[in-house]
């Protein structure tokens, strides 16, 4: 237990650590800034990557706890108190992080949601979570093009009571329009005390809440609480990708993401790293900019995901090989299970050969990282495409379709793990049946992750992918029902069935099935339209690549819709459907191939 939390309890403590920590309570802000403040206050926090290629921004410990101060400071001027929910939609940013901790710091409970999220999204979680206030940037930037975050946030509140006050900051020099409640923020904190007392928290405090998709359409709000969390997020970015003091590491996912939480944010300024903030996307302005920016920033960990490689590969290895990244020791994978060709380009053109790369499987629900390569012995082997070893702590097991756990090796089931652990997610905000029913019910006494996976002969661990209707496109969790949901409110289309299927760069599209009112001549119209439905509900990455008419869905006698058959459709296995007895109508089968093959024919000519 060499931890933050566990030595600043001890009599005779640093005293720089103890003051918040008295009978077991403590302030996350304080581990992540205070404590690196005082050792060496002008070490390097955070290297913002602003998506303006090579403007990078430094931020020291010293100036982001000043910055997290006063924004802090700020947000208690305007009523926000200890409990208090607040919604955080902005970029990637030094100001985006500071809002983090300057809720953590006055033990306000963040919800970060992704600003490419659409303002029906947003408000859903404004409401869900009863939040008091958005922080948010008069527009985003990303890869060139500006992106409208004030705009949505106003369409968003429109509906959401709870909300007293907005406070916008500038990312651009744009004008939009502000009213009643919205603050400027930067000139607030101008004025701000630089000085702000952490609120003293108890360990099981809730720290933040972070919506993650459900398979029943719903999204539902995963609560992290304060020290397991920190701990476990800690603890796995130092033994997980070996950082050691003066590493600069890069993990290149948003702040809107678990991802970003624990391995952008708290687990990285815990350690007193210095992490980069990366505003922008892997192929602006050309398809070399992770690499530049790794040769640049001199990064020592790059962790980014399987999707993005996929996309770099097909862009050849030139633009690899033009930059210098001698500066790598670590690479990782993260949001998916990745695929065997994309390992091997990221571990020999990227990382030389000579690079460790670890694919980490971990969920929102977990914290941070359950199973990857490392930590191990020293260089033990590594198998491609594969998580491996458990971290310290978690204990998988594999269950059978009869609730039993399956011993022995080279074998397949449902992936469990049989014992707490710290980071776990607590409750879902508002519903704890739901997290029971979710997560508990299915093998009693066990968490199921809703994975399955393959122990190999040595004891390994793959994952092979979502044992439920959940897919993941490009690493971000989509429910397939949230997809049906939303293309459900157009009023031509009575029925809808979304499933998976294999996408060569996304990993996972959306395919969807649809059944028309009357058999209107204007179907083509009708597709658009659901697209931009579901862009505008959800967000642009969950618009299915595929929408196909057909008459009528497979549909059990009581009524439930057979995925699993649509699933085997797309993936070309219609030779093996298995059992279609429990079929309403058996023929719905044939009729529905017979769609699939024309719509082929139709696509390719």
């Amino acid at each position: 237990w060499d931890s933050p939390f566990h030595t600043a309890c001890q009599p005779g403590a640093p005293a720089g650590s103890a003051r918040w920590f008295l009978g077991g309570r403590l302030n996350v802000s304080v581990n992540c800034l205070d404590q690196h403040v005082e050792k060496s206050p002008n070490r390097v926090a955070l290297i913002w990557e602003r998506d303006e290629p090579g403007t990078a921004v430094h931020v020291t410990y010293r100036e982001l706890l000043d910055l997290t101060c006063r924004l802090a400071n700020t947000l208690k001027k305007y009523g926000i108190q200890k409990g208090d929910r607040v919604a955080i939609y902005m970029s990637v940013s030094p100001l985006s992080v500071a809002a983090m901790l300057a809720c953590a710091r006055i033990g306000a409970v963040h919800t970060v949601v992704f600003a490419g999220f659409s303002a029906e999204s947003l408000a859903g979680r404004i409401l869900d979570s009863g939040c008091k206030a958005v922080i948010t940037y008069n527009q985003g930037v990303r890869g060139g093009r500006t992106i409208e975050l004030k705009t949505t946030v106003d369409e968003a509140v429109k509906n959401c009571p709870s909300i007293k006050h907005v406070f916008v900051a500038q990312r651009t020099d744009n004008k939009v329009q502000m009213g009643d409640r919205d603050i400027p923020l930067e000139e607030e904190m101008t004025k701000a005390d630089p000085i702000c007392t952490p609120e003293s928290m108890d360990s099981e405090d809730i720290l933040f809440m972070l919506y993650t998709s459900g398979s029943t359409g719903k999204p539902k709000g995963i609560v992290h609480t304060q020290a397991g969390y920190l701990l476990y997020a800690a603890l796995t970015h130092k033994y997980v990708f070996d950082y050691q003091q003066g590493d600069v590491f890069g993990c290149v996912a948003d702040i809107g993401w678990i991802t970003g939480h624990s391995y952008v944010v708290y687990g990285p300024l815990c350690n007193g790293a210095t992490s980069v903030l990366f505003e922008s996307t892997p192929v602006y302005p050309d398809p070399g900019r992770y690499w530049e920016v790794v040769q640049r920033l001199k990064i020592n960990q790059f962790y980014g995901a399987p999707t993005a490689i996929r996309l770099l590969l097909n862009y050849g290895e030139e633009w690899v090989k033009k930059y210098d990244r001698s500066s790598l020791k670590v690479l990782g994978s993260v949001g998916e299970p990745i695929n065997k060709e994309a390992w091997q380009w990221f571990y020999q053109v990227v990382g030389e050969g000579r690079c460790t790369l670890v694919d980490t499987w971990w969920q929102t629900e977990t914290g941070g990282i359950c199973i990857a390569p490392r930590p191990s012995e020293e260089k033990a082997e590594i198998i491609p495409a594969m998580a491996m070893r458990p971290f310290f702590g978690i204990m998988p097991v594999l269950m059978d379709e009869n609730g039993e756990v399956i011993e022995g090796n080279d074998v397949s089931g449902a992936l469990c793990i049989a014992q707490p652990w710290p980071g776990m997610a607590r409750t879902i905000y508002g519903d704890h049946q739901r997290f029971v029913d979710a997560y508990f019910k299915a093998y009693p006494g066990y968490y199921f992750t809703g994975d399955g996976a393959y122990r190999s002969q040595k004891g390994y661990y793959q994952i092979t992918g979502r044992m439920d209707d959940i897919i993941n496109i490009s690493g971000h969790r989509l429910g397939t029902a949230e997809i049906e949901d939303a293309m459900a409110d157009h009023p031509e289309v009575p029925e809808t069935a979304v499933v998976g299927y294999p996408h060569r760069i996304k990993g996972e599209g959306a395919f969807a099935f649809i059944v028309l009112k009357e058999q209107t001549a204007h179907a083509d119209h009708i597709k658009e339209e659901l697209k931009t439905i579901v862009a505008s509900k959800i967000a642009k990455y969950a618009v299915p690549d595929h929408i196909l008419v057909v008459k009528r869905l497979p549909k059990t006698r009581s009524g439930k819709i057979m995925r699993r058959l649509l699933r085997k459709v797309v993936t070309g296995q219609s030779s093996n459907m298995g059992d279609v007895t429990t079929l309403d109508d058996p023929s719905v089968v044939k009729e529905i191939l017979d769609a699939y093959q024309k719509y082929q024919e139709k696509s390719s000519s």
